[in-house]
């Protein structure tokens, strides 16, 4: 990043960091027997890190905003007590996203998709082979890159940013032309593909256990709040910019369509992250695929928070054949702005960290930290699914009974408003009453029933709970997106 940058808009950083001083603290929030490690870091090295993943050989891969990636020996070994650090790659262009693919490292840089191998086993970057670039880059800061990812079948899926501004801006950010926001697939011919337009700011992108394509966008203009997307080839995702390059569309035509007109082209969002209440800046999804290595949690979506400096949980309801579900806070107190998280092969997930300018909760620049589950048993919410009544909400540990009664439960729902302003109040906003609890015979899951309305996010809270121990969970609210109801 050039500092330039940083001059210009030095005056908007520290209104900015003033701004945020009003929710940032210190404060650690985490299930029990969950805790952060801090990786020491190779000494004078700005470890900007936008790019992480780890091999099948324990060593994790770190890549640099300023054009580096490093490779930390063993570093999975959960005995690895010396870290030991070997500068893989150079002279790249902002580095935003790494894939360890193989044998070799898959970098996305602003001008293209690169793959770096290492020919002689001395862990250091000896070939830099362009795979792709289909897209145009015109220089400007926010033209980001983000993936890959790959599925089973070969192919790998990347993200294109909007720029800031662009002929095509239509609000704040806009595009130039040469696909910015889309998603792009580079599929096993290694040809560049179109995949999937309308988005904004795609800071993470992710592929389930079940090879489905999700991604989180970034709160602005055409954006209500931050969200998340199941991506379906040739859909639309709401930011209308990346349309001038769409074959059915001309500058002429985007420019003279209207709110509406785009609105009924655009994917509703998977699940909504309400606007510094679950996440402001969300990136890359990752699955616990872990087999219990990471506690309670298996098979749900873990996503980083850049400025709340966060780890926050998805959990996926499938609702007549379509997702949507329910956001809420994991883990607080690290010490950067989260970006790219991923679990090793010792349910160990690690967080790759950075601060390009904007203000995040934790005071550090850059850093590596992971967290570690030690066995201890917490009582959470473990999941939540939707009900023809209301919704079923289940938990790790049984529920003290008298606790379950409809007070114990606090539930407000609202809608956003599409338009190209920057975000989205809370509209018609309504507190929910519940009507009736039900507790299960395992003591484990709690029936609420509650009036349904389809195309709202609910707040679900639920601080009465506990559990028969005593023990209450870390944290009690929950926000579920509505798409629809059971029918």
């Amino acid at each position: 990043m050039k500092a330039t940058l940083f001059v210009s808009k030095s005056l908007v950083v520290s209104v900015l960091f003033t701004f945020y001083s009003a929710f940032a603290d210190n404060s650690f929030t985490a299930p029990k027997g969950y805790s952060i490690e801090t990786i020491s870091l190779p000494e004078n090295t700005k470890m900007n890190i936008a790019g992480l993943d780890v091999a099948s050989n324990g060593d994790v891969y770190a890549a640099t905003r300023l054009g580096e990636v490093w490779v930390l020996k063993g570093g999975a070994d959960i005995s690895n007590t010396t870290p030991i650090w070997r500068r893989f790659a150079d002279g790249l262009h902002e580095v935003t996203g790494l894939l360890v693919d193989d044998d070799s490292i898959m970098v996305a840089q602003k001008p293209e998709l690169t793959r770096l191998v290492d020919t002689n086993s001395d862990d250091i970057a000896e070939q830099y082979l362009r795979v792709v670039k289909g897209w145009k880059f015109h220089n400007n800061y926010h033209e980001y890159h983000y993936g890959p990812v790959k599925d089973n079948e070969g192919n790998y899926y990347a993200a294109l940013n909007l720029a800031h501004g662009g002929k095509t801006s239509l609000a704040m950010m806009g595009s130039d032309g040469g696909w910015r926001g889309w998603m792009y697939q580079v599929n096993t011919k290694g040809e560049f593909v179109p995949y999937a337009s309308g988005l904004r700011s795609p800071a993470g992108i992710g592929i389930s256990p079940s090879q489905e394509l999700f991604f989180t966008d970034n709160q602005g203009d055409w954006i209500a709040t931050s969200k998340l997307h199941y991506v379906e080839k040739g859909k639309f995702y709401g930011h209308p910019a990346s349309l001038i390059d769409h074959p059915d569309y001309s500058f002429d035509k985007v420019h003279n369509m209207t709110a509406g007109d785009f609105a009924a082209l655009a994917e509703p969002p998977t699940v909504w992250f309400p606007h510094r209440e679950v996440a402001n800046s969300p990136g890359n999804p990752v699955w616990d695929t872990t087999d219990g290595q990471f506690g309670p949690f298996a098979g749900q979506m873990f996503i980083p928070d850049y400025t709340f400096s966060s780890i926050f949980r998805v959990m996926l309801d499938k609702v007549n054949g379509q997702y949507q579900g329910a956001a809420m806070n994991f883990m607080d107190g690290f010490q950067s702005g989260n970006i790219r998280i991923q679990f090793d092969d010792n349910g160990q997930l690690w967080v790759g960290q950075t601060a390009r300018g904007w203000p995040t909760r934790g005071n550090k620049p850059f850093g590596l930290q992971k967290v570690v589950w030690n066995g201890e048993q917490a009582f959470e919410l473990q999941n939540i699914k939707l009900t023809r009544a209301g919704f079923s909400l289940t938990f790790t540990d049984t529920i003290d009974e008298t606790s379950v009664v409809p007070d114990a439960f606090s539930i407000h729902q609202w809608r956003y408003r599409y338009s190209k302003e920057y975000g989205s109040p809370k509209l018609d906003e309504q507190i929910i009453e519940v009507t009736d609890t039900v507790l299960s015979e395992d003591k484990k899951t709690i029936n609420i029933s509650l009036p349904l309305t389809p195309n709202r996010v609910l707040s679900i809270a639920f601080d009465g709970i506990a559990a028969n121990s005593q023990q209450t969970p870390s944290t009690t609210e929950l926000f579920y997106t509505l798409n629809q109801v059971i029918h």
